[in-house]
């Protein structure tokens, strides 16, 4: 394998990677060059599985396409899935900066919710025609393309975050039980997922099934999350919290492997 460049490596000019690396095999840029080369890989990579399909294009193909050499774009991703990786963390920050933009004029929940989940399908449409193709691979539990994986965990942190900060925001936050308050952004990040799988298999012009789907259900969840404010349905609360702990979130990767 190729080195990387001496501008790409770390300050002692070892050529070791292992201080500045992200999580899930992708190397940290160091400088604005090296930032430069691995946004063109990535977006050369993008392009690619676009016109060829992700498993017939090769990193060699990539690198060739990018005018950088195989042992660069290892540098940069350590194997062609991490690239899917990099597609996550840059589409997952696009669409936290574009949500909040959209909902910073509104503090009612169901809006904020429905403007963020709208802000997804937007932010994702440029992908929507190679998105199945590595969704069997993302959809293997063991794949560290799946969303609930080690790996994907900057890009889920990043989803769970905005989430956070759809609930906080909103005038609902305040009149919710705390425990509550704090378990809601992962389980709207799972509403999230749902919406994902329905979007990836819709086929009708703008994904406009997955569109009506969002505004029919996202009103009926904001209910529901409203009314668990109610004394009477608080055994009710207890119980769902009880399945969430138990049994969603210990499935979802926390820290990315060393």
């Amino acid at each position: 394998m190729d080195q990387p460049n001496e501008s790409d490596t770390d300050s002692l000019g070892t050529g070791a990677p292992a201080s500045s690396e992200l999580p899930g095999g992708r190397a940290r840029p160091k400088t604005d060059k090296s930032e430069q080369t691995r946004a063109l890989i990535l977006e050369t990579a993008m392009r690619l599985f676009q016109e060829r399909g992700y498993e017939k294009t090769t990193m060699r193909a990539i690198a060739a396409e990018a005018g950088v050499s195989v042992g660069n774009a290892y540098y940069y991703f350590s194997a062609k899935e991490f690239l899917i990786q990099g597609f996550y963390d840059r589409m997952t920050y696009e669409h936290a900066a574009d949500a909040k933009a959209r909902m910073a004029n509104t503090r009612d929940f169901a809006t904020r919710l429905q403007i963020t989940l709208e802000s997804w399908i937007d932010t994702a449409t440029p992908y929507h025609e190679f998105a199945a193709q590595f969704f069997r691979t993302a959809a293997d539990p063991t794949s560290s393309l799946s969303p609930f994986s080690n790996e994907s965990h900057p890009a889920r942190a990043t989803a769970v975050a905005l989430f956070r900060e759809v609930l906080e925001g909103s005038e609902l936050a305040p009149k919710l039980d705390a425990e509550l308050v704090e378990l809601l952004p992962d389980v709207l990040w799972l509403h999230l997922m749902i919406v994902v799988l329905y979007w990836v298999f819709d086929r009708t012009p703008d994904t406009e099934r997955t569109r009506e789907f969002v505004r029919r259900s996202t009103p009926m969840a904001a209910r529901v999350i409203n009314l668990s404010r109610y004394r009477v349905f608080r055994p009710i609360v207890r119980d769902a919290k009880g399945l969430i702990q138990d049994f969603i979130l210990p499935t979802i990767g926390k820290t990315a492997k060393p």
